[in-house]
């Protein structure tokens, strides 16, 4: 469940920054904080959904059998539910189960990712043109806006990009078992076995190097990481000009700086198109 759902949060991440990159008028509109957590929780409750009927397509009874001559050893007998063999069917439960995670798990994130990601690289190419016309003109706080803007969008490239080199494997080992199951027996599950093994592996290992990436590469990221982990939910935070922003006053009482900047009208704001992670 968590693994669906951060795939559909990685493509939420995209989207949302391509929208703040290329459409900046209607970012404040579509990408506002109420939309986000809404967007979050539709998220984590579709990928329940997918997951819920694999919570009761088993049964499980004990039995008894003779173990090295003991007649009495009980254990546990596992088979499929009453409604996967009878009400459907094995082969049309597996088959319909895989193929919707094939389509809507793998596939069409995987597919809009390198979309978005080739449409934020040739934004990013743009951005870059405009900053060398920036710095010609000596125009440098604009030029450090759209530097800040840079590598956040730089950022997220990389992100998604580790994040298919380890989905797009998985995918392809999931689709030709679909083939293998219900078409033509094509594959040797003992290096199956082995491949998915290392995919889900590799899988694990690229969410501490996302973070390192965001890290790395995100002062922002940083400094809210900071904001909530390290200083504290009472204490005062700094912006990197050393100004408190937590004590400003806003509209509603103390909320979060990010929030403010990016969703509240009024000279501090920031751009449109900078977007806080």
């Amino acid at each position: 469940m968590f693994h669906t759902a951060s795939i559909w949060l990685t493509l939420a991440l995209a989207l949302q920054r391509y929208i703040y990159v290329c459409h900046a008028p209607v970012a404040r509109t579509y990408c506002s904080m109420p939309r986000v957590l809404k967007l979050i929780g539709i998220i984590f409750f579709c990928a329940a959904c997918h997951q819920a009927p694999r919570l009761f397509d088993r049964t499980y009874r004990p039995i008894f059998i003779t173990w090295e001559g003991n007649p009495n050893v009980m254990v546990c007998r596992v088979d499929m539910a009453y409604w996967v063999t009878d009400v459907l069917s094995m082969d049309a439960y597996f088959f319909s189960y895989y193929m919707f995670r094939v389509l809507f798990v793998h596939l069409l994130p995987c597919i809009s990712l390198v979309v978005l990601n080739v449409l934020l690289f040739k934004a990013l190419r743009q951005a870059q043109d405009k900053r060398d016309k920036l710095l010609k003109e000596n125009r440098k706080s604009e030029c450090r806006k759209l530097r800040d803007s840079n590598c956040t969008t730089l950022m997220l490239i990389v992100v998604v990009t580790v994040f298919l080199l380890v989905e797009i494997p998985l995918a392809v080992v999931t689709i030709l078992h679909i083939i293998s199951s219900s078409v033509k027996e094509i594959l040797n599950y003992t290096i199956v076995n082995t491949l998915i093994l290392f995919t889900n592996f590799f899988i694990i290992v690229s969410y501490p190097i996302n973070f390192a990436i965001y890290c790395g590469m995100s002062r922002q990221f940083r400094e809210t990481f900071r904001e909530l982990f390290l200083n504290g939910s009472g204490g005062p935070s700094k912006t990197r000009r050393g100004q408190r922003i937590n004590s400003r006053p806003t509209g509603g009482g103390a909320e979060s700086s990010h929030y403010t900047l990016v969703n509240n009208n009024g000279p501090a704001q920031r751009s449109c198109t900078e977007t806080a992670l």
